[in-house]
């Protein structure tokens, strides 16, 4: 008999699902994935369970605090003179709690925010450890904290002193009156500036004299450039006085500094 001629046997309907079924189980056992199945780092992960310092920076910080930790509207995270300042528990109480009166957010669940106490955690330790300082804070360094600074200072600061500070430290980028002037070629806005100084904070204008905007090229409180002559590094109760001028601003300042 030729071979043509050799009858074929058929799988009836039941026998072909039952191969199939085999062939997926067989595929199974081999740690194949169904096609298609997402892999087990691209599956869904709800909000509150992700913990990557990463993600969690991308979605909840960049936007303010710009990609790199600089150079966004709100003062820079990378900046080593702050790291070396602010007390870890600080950093981690201003992720949970925001900045009450401007635009810092609190980004703790129980504070009204999206992110877990761990979440929490995760972005205060990963700033620290993403751009923390090589060397501790200078000695001498200003107290970072207003609640420091009074217990440091010999009075809580006035305009009167504050002014003085100001001629000395900051007139000669930002003005007279904080109006706003040149450095160089490049222009430096104005800090007499009531809508500026509505969106901040006390102890951010205290941290903004200490630290400077390094990413910006505005000098910290011992820096030099652009100062006069003979400049020495600004004392606790120096820059306590000059944040307490710049708070008086937020009433009636203008960029002018008439009337202030």
């Amino acid at each position: 008999m030729k071979s043509r001629d050799v009858p074929v046997r058929r799988l009836s309907p039941r026998c072909r699902w039952h191969a199939i079924l085999l062939a997926l189980l067989a595929a199974l056992a081999t740690g194949c994935d169904f096609p298609g199945q997402p892999k087990p780092g691209d599956r869904y992960k709800a909000p509150q369970k992700e913990m990557a310092f990463k993600v969690l920076f991308q979605k909840n910080c960049v936007g303010c605090h710009g990609a790199k930790g600089e150079l966004g509207p709100a003062p820079p995270l990378s900046d080593k003179l702050f790291l070396a300042l602010i007390p870890d528990t600080e950093l981690q109480r201003v992720i949970t709690e925001g900045r009450p009166g401007t635009l810092m957010p609190a980004f703790a669940t129980a504070r009204g925010g999206q992110l877990t106490a761990e979440q929490v955690k995760v972005l205060a330790n990963g700033i620290k450890q993403r751009w923390g300082p090589a060397e501790s804070a200078p000695s001498g360094a200003p107290p970072y904290l207003l609640a420091q600074a009074r217990a440091h200072d010999v009075d809580t600061g006035n305009k009167e002193d504050g002014l003085k500070v100001f001629a000395r430290a900051c007139a000669s980028c930002h003005g007279e009156h904080g109006q706003g002037g040149m450095y160089g070629d490049k222009s430096v806005g104005a800090i007499n500036d009531s809508d500026f100084l509505a969106l901040v904070s006390d102890q951010i204008l205290r941290r903004l004299v200490i630290t400077g905007r390094p990413d910006l090229g505005m000098p910290n409180y011992a820096d030099a450039t652009g100062r006069p002559k003979g400049f020495t590094p600004l004392t606790s109760q120096e820059v306590t006085s000059v944040a307490a001028l710049l708070a008086s601003w937020r009433q009636g300042g203008s960029v002018t500094g008439k009337g202030n």
